[in-house]
């Protein structure tokens, strides 16, 4: 019965809480709430509970819809043979800074005012590739179960997936996938935001159609966004990226060549999450070049070299995805 009351009593503050703040004077903080709510499937209908269907609409209709970014220029990113070379040695990570593991793999520690984060940076693009289930339409793979599918050294999640009340199975992917330059999920006339791998290693992203992916000759691709970063600025400066604070997922490519994979925690004491805003800060911080949001809240994980290198928000541990950016 203590129990009972207890946990009864911790809800019934939460509750209070989100009326506050959803209810309350702050239209900032109501903003970010409802936004932040709205892009967690499972408790997305919460901010229906006490504000007009009007509102929500209003707040949500802000940033909302595809971002048509420009063309990725290609030559403002140069692949030298001696990345594929590069071979690191281990060395302790550090808050705020590089630690630099075997086989051209580095690791940063990322910090923010409201989340803390990890980024890993892969010097050669060509390790990069999209692991998939041996099958689509019926459950997806962990990203744990995707890694030793390939036997791969580690990865982030990647795409989006069908997933009605957070329910989904992780095994129905939204927009294309392209394994080994063939187009094996959706169709050629699917628009989507892509994202993904040419054959030179050039991380190329836009709103396109999948025959738009396959004439750029996209090896390895899957779908999600918004693009952060194109050609080494901002889509914000032109584009109204609003967004809540969650765990976040994203990729990107610096001009050398080597790939940024960031995962950012959140829904956590220590770690609220981030907003789009605070994705392309750490990516242009990085050095990117290109840059794109992956799936995040529950799907946002990091292993490499068997070992978890973030902390999942799922209170049911990692989600079943049907795609991931995989480390040969």
């Amino acid at each position: 019965m203590v129990v009972s009351g207890t946990v009864f009593m911790a809800l019934f503050a939460l509750v209070g809480v989100v009326y506050v703040i959803l209810c309350g004077p702050s239209k900032s903080a109501q903003e970010l709430l409802t936004r932040s709510l709205k892009e967690t499937s499972a408790v997305g209908f919460i901010p229906d509970l006490f504000l007009p269907a009007e509102r929500v609409e209003e707040i949500m209709s802000a940033g909302t819809g595809e971002i048509e970014a420009a063309e990725v220029d290609t030559s403002l990113v140069t692949i030298s043979a001696s990345r594929k070379e590069s071979d690191g040695e281990e060395m302790d990570s550090k808050d705020g800074e590089t630690s630099k593991g075997a086989n051209g793999v580095e690791f940063v520690e990322i910090t923010g005012a409201s989340y803390r984060g990890i980024l890993m940076i892969v010097e050669d693009p060509s390790r990069l590739f999209v692991g998939v289930p041996d099958t689509f339409g019926e459950k997806g793979l962990t990203l744990e179960a995707m890694i030793a599918k390939y036997d791969a050294a580690g990865g982030i999640n990647g795409g989006g997936f069908y997933d009605p009340d957070g329910r989904g199975t992780g095994g129905t992917p939204d927009g294309i996938v392209i394994t080994d330059g063939a187009l094996i999920w959706g169709e050629e006339g699917t628009m989507s935001t892509v994202v993904g791998f040419d054959k030179e290693g050039i991380l190329q992203a836009g709103y396109m159609s999948g025959r738009d992916a396959l004439d750029r000759k996209l090896q390895w691709a899957c779908s999600f966004g918004p693009v952060l970063v194109v050609n080494g600025e901002s889509v914000s400066k032109d584009n109204n990226l609003a967004s809540g604070v969650n765990p976040r997922t994203a990729i990107g490519q610096r001009a050398d060549g080597a790939v940024l994979m960031l995962a950012v925690d959140g829904r956590q004491i220590t770690s609220l999450g981030a907003t789009l805003e605070d994705i392309i800060g750490i990516m242009l911080e990085q050095g990117a070049v290109n840059a794109v949001n992956l799936d995040g809240g529950s799907s946002t994980q990091m292993i490499y070299n068997d070992e978890t290198l973030n902390v999942n928000a799922s209170v049911r541990g990692p989600r079943a995805l049907p795609t991931a950016f995989l480390v040969k």
